[in-house]
């Protein structure tokens, strides 16, 4: 008679993980798996760094085998994302994680993210109707918490322009965000002259794609300038996206 031959494969069976749990668990090889694509240079030995730097905290079988719940991959998710986007060191991270957040929290925020995401795009979209809802002065101040002297110095560098009728000048909702970063810039000692970089380089992909497609754009053929509005809102789309990648392969050889 032959000897059967032993797995290792974790007994996700045994007792404490009755119910759900166990069908709602991952071990850490498919957690791997399933950010994979989102995070290339995730590993098992990276998620294991994480825990060993009280980041992550996955429940175990009496066997020792990680399983990590849907909570616990939002988290990870979480964590790699300031890591890759927002270039935060561990320590500050533990620090966000520790503020009073919920697990649950990681999760519905994801999902509030991917709606922001969703709206700003169609809100930022070049072929959105000019016509929308414009703001006063007191309008943009209120919302985004911006100074009065901002706002008047983003016009003096022509970073927005905005809309005088009558005796008020009004601002409508692209320019009210741009006021809205800036003012997230100006926290970090960004001052309105430091901003005519980002003046400067969008005039200049703008003349870009002017250039490509300004033929087109002039068409009296209605279908061909309806395809040209949809090429120039692809290439706006995939010029931002090299210039934040660029960006981030500079900052990534700052932060060594």
């Amino acid at each position: 008679m032959t000897q059967a031959t032993q797995t290792t494969t974790p007994d996700l069976s045994r007792k404490p993980l009755e119910g759900p749990l166990r069908l709602k668990s991952m071990t850490i090889g498919s957690v791997v798996k399933s950010l994979g694509q989102e995070f290339p240079d995730i590993s098992i030995s990276k998620i294991r760094y994480l825990e060993d730097q009280k980041l992550m905290a996955p429940r175990r079988t009496p066997g020792g085998y990680r399983l990590y719940s849907a909570s616990d991959v939002a988290r990870l998710r979480t964590i790699l994302r300031l890591q890759r986007d927002e270039f935060l060191p561990l320590r500050v991270i533990r620090q966000e994680l520790a503020g009073g957040r919920t697990e649950d929290d990681f999760i519905s925020a994801e999902l509030t993210n991917q709606r922001e995401v969703r709206q700003a795009r169609r809100s930022t979209s070049v072929t959105a109707p000019s016509e929308g809802a414009l703001y006063t002065l007191d309008d943009v101040v209120d919302e985004t918490g911006a100074a009065p002297e901002l706002v008047a110095e983003l016009e003096e560098f022509g970073v927005i322009k905005g809309e005088r009728k009558g005796a008020t000048r009004y601002y409508d909702e692209t320019e009210r965000e741009i006021v809205r970063a800036v003012t997230e810039l100006a926290r970090y000692g960004v001052a309105g002259r430091n901003l005519r970089v980002f003046r400067t380089s969008a005039d200049r992909e703008s003349a870009l794609l002017q250039q490509i497609l300004a033929p087109s754009l002039r068409s009296r053929n209605p279908q061909r300038r309806k395809e040209a509005i949809e090429t120039l809102e692809n290439l706006a789309a995939t010029a931002t996206h090299l210039k934040h990648l660029l960006l981030v392969r500079d900052l990534r050889k700052i932060t060594g």
